[in-house]
């Protein structure tokens, strides 16, 4: 039988060790996303024939697997029938989620068209051109270009690295800002926690992470890596509301100074969440990278 582990930050090598030579595309296999979401999603792993096994709770409570990472293909059947004893013994609804189009390529070779496969579409991580959000060039960003304008002319704004900003101010204002909003999901009490986390480990990882100050107060902040010389992921990105134009700004802001370097921006999903899929469809949307579930 399988044996899962709770994932901690002294797994970050273990997991590596697979995700590492995994030229993944979505968000969710960067160590980093899984540390974040590791208690709000109750992430576990398993190590099974040197294969990386791990499992999750989603946000309606149901457990899943994601996709098996540094299989064979020739073994790929078999590690899928022992996940599949293990998915009935513990009645989990479906049986993968968060998989890429490049995995579903394979079962089909494995199983042909004998599995359900459903496109995740509240999944979808959007992604884009580094050099439109960095120029925000184009008819379909006059209005980004306005916003970015009306921040830089209204306010006078500092910049600082967040390694350099002190961890209690980070988590004041993002603290400010959750009890700003009318629904105050116990997901983003979560995503602050991670936050913190991250910020108490920032020498153990590879991202980078600055925020915007506006008269000595915080006003946005954001989090992001380089996961390939191809594409970086923003994994975090608060803001204040109130102040018009920060979000283009820091957006605009960071792509510009930390990942100019690299073609595409992923800036993940929008979890079917309608404020936030108006957000990621108003910017010029370069590709998705689709998801699919494997009841």
């Amino acid at each position: 039988m399988l044996q899962f582990k709770k994932l901690t930050l002294e797994d970050k090598q273990i997991l590596e060790k697979y995700l590492n030579n995994f030229n993944y595309n979505s968000c969710e296999y960067s160590f980093t996303t899984l540390y974040i979401w590791k208690d709000a999603c109750k992430i576990e792993y398993a190590i099974y024939n040197d294969v990386l096994i791990i499992k999750k709770k989603d946000f309606d409570g149901s457990n899943h697997f994601m996709q098996p990472i540094g299989y064979k293909i020739e073994d790929l059947k078999e590690i899928i029938e022992t996940l599949k004893v293990y998915k009935k013994e513990f009645e989990m609804e479906c049986l993968f989620k968060d998989i890429e189009e490049s995995f579903v390529e394979d079962l089909k070779i494995v199983y042909g068209n004998s599995l359900e496969i459903l496109e995740d579409r509240d999944n979808f991580d959007y992604v884009y051109e580094s050099e439109k959000l960095m120029s925000l060039s184009g008819k379909k960003l006059h209005a980004k270009k306005n916003h970015y304008n009306q921040f830089i002319k209204n306010y006078t704004y500092t910049v600082k690295e967040l390694k350099d900003v002190k961890i209690e101010e980070s988590l004041e204002a993002l603290n400010y800002w959750l009890n700003q909003k009318e629904d105050k999901s116990e997901y983003l009490s979560y995503e602050i926690k991670a936050i913190e986390n991250l910020l108490r480990n920032y020498e153990k990882f590879q991202f980078k992470g600055i925020a915007v100050f506006v008269e000595d107060k915080i006003v946005a902040l954001t989090i992001g890596e380089k996961i390939s010389d191809n594409m970086a992921i923003i994994h975090v990105e608060k803001a204040d509301s109130d102040i018009k134009g920060v979000y283009t700004f820091i957006n605009k802001y960071f792509v510009e100074n930390y990942f100019n370097d690299v073609k595409i921006i992923n800036r993940e999903q929008d979890l079917g969440i309608p404020g936030l899929r108006k957000a990621k469809e108003s910017y010029k949307l370069f590709e998705f990278v689709k998801k699919y579930v494997v009841k």
